[in-house]
């Protein structure tokens, strides 16, 4: 009887386990490229798979606003006030995660370093940093400009996010974390996804080096290495080359291979095929954590909205 209930107490937890780690590690964004897609069209896709969050379909019309005019800042998740921003003289009309112009924002949570996480100074939540920006970038690219600026201004509220970010034209990913206290902002890197190519995150940062001086291809924070090092975070003799965002600002886990990268390599398996995709098995089960994935693929076919759906 004793070891029947050891065993059912210890069950009771493993589930309550898989219930917790379901609701806080449950976003996943399929990615495709224009000219990965049989409309010639960018297709991402922004599940968040949360009893516990209820959907809604915001809108917000297009609209002027008078010089001096502020706008209030509610965290996305809880509600609570965060603080005020200086309103844009025009706003565009938004619905959902989408504006007039065809750009769409999605994102999945993938926390990172602790101490990097709180900054009670910022007003701008993962949230609010999406849907603001919709109302006033027209592009992918210049979303990312006025994500970064909104967030150096004004702080930033959450902890570490992968935004996807796109156009009719091509598709980004920016990752972010916040500077904790150590001061205002964060840190970010943002690379466009080759077009012909998919991709994918899931609740675990993805880029790890990254190309410099290429910017049509990739952009990031001037501080990016040297806040790390500043901070005891990357040694101080470490190259720019070899800077990895991902180990670095978020640092894998098993948990995050099996939990979140295991859904990004079941994608890349259904849509690249097995053999590619099969010799990293290893990582995708938390076997092998080194042995990480490319960061992006090109299909073996193009994919239909249905496929993706």
């Amino acid at each position: 009887m004793a070891t029947e209930k050891t065993t059912l107490h210890a069950a009771k937890k493993f589930w309550t386990y898989l219930v917790i780690a379901g609701v806080a590690v449950a976003c996943t964004n399929f990615i495709v490229t224009p000219g990965a897609s049989t409309s010639n069209s960018s297709i991402i896709s922004y599940a968040a798979d949360s009893a516990a969050l209820f959907g809604a379909l915001y809108h917000r019309a297009h609209a002027t606003h008078e010089s001096g005019t502020m706008l209030d800042i509610h965290d996305w998740d809880t509600g609570k006030y965060l603080g005020q921003i200086e309103e844009a003289a025009e706003t565009y009309n938004t619905v959902g995660n989408t504006n007039e112009y065809g750009l769409a924002i999605g994102e999945t949570t993938y926390g990172g370093l602790a101490a990097l996480e709180t900054q009670s100074k910022g007003i701008m939540d993962y949230g609010s940093l999406i849907y603001v920006t919709l109302q006033r970038a027209k592009t992918a690219r210049e979303a990312i400009t006025v994500m970064t600026d909104l967030v150096a201004k004004y702080g930033y509220a959450s902890s570490g996010e992968s935004f996807t970010i796109a156009d009719n034209r091509e598709v980004w990913v920016l990752e972010m974390i916040g500077k904790g206290e150590y001061e205002l902002g964060a840190v970010w890197v943002a690379r466009r996804v080759p077009d012909g190519h998919v991709t994918a995150h899931a609740n675990q940062a993805r880029i790890t080096t990254f190309p410099r001086n290429d910017p049509a291809n990739c952009v990031y924070s001037a501080d990016v290495v040297s806040f790390a090092k500043a901070h005891g975070l990357y040694p101080k003799s470490g190259s720019e080359e070899a800077f990895s965002f991902s180990d670095v600002y978020a640092p894998l886990t098993f948990d995050g291979a099996r939990l979140c990268e295991m859904r990004v390599w079941s994608f890349f398996r259904r849509v690249v095929g097995a053999k590619e995709l099969d010799p990293y098995a290893d990582y995708a089960r938390g076997w092998n954590l080194t042995h990480r994935m490319p960061w992006s693929y090109a299909p073996s076919e193009k994919l239909t909205p249905e496929r993706v759906m």
